[in-house]
């Protein structure tokens, strides 16, 4: 029922109290997102029924598909937005690494 908001929550949670820099925090967060969306493209093509439906009743599919699915008006909004903003920093801590290393 709730459990894969209980385990997203957990990590997030997880990831705040372990790390004490922002930039770690975002990586940890973009991490779990991509591995949130790469279980899920794995388990709808891989054909395996069970492995399927034990994915998408405990992983859900990425943090704005949780996001969707437990909230709703402002709230929603707001919490989308901050998602798209980590993500913003996000692509930043990345291009900044690439333009620092010299080819």
């Amino acid at each position: 029922m709730y459990i894969d908001a209980i385990i997203v929550i957990a990590l997030v949670i997880f990831c705040f109290c372990w790390f004490r820099r922002f930039s770690k925090i975002v990586y940890s967060i973009a991490s779990i997102d991509i591995f949130l969306r790469l279980i899920d493209y794995i388990a709808n093509h891989i054909g395996i029924k069970e492995f399927k439906h034990f994915v998408n009743r405990v992983f859900p599919d990425s943090f704005p598909a949780i996001i969707a699915k437990y909230t709703n008006g402002i709230f929603y909004d707001i919490l989308l937005w901050l998602y798209i903003g980590i993500m913003v920093f996000f692509l930043f801590y990345t291009i900044r690494i690439c333009l620092r290393k010299k080819i």
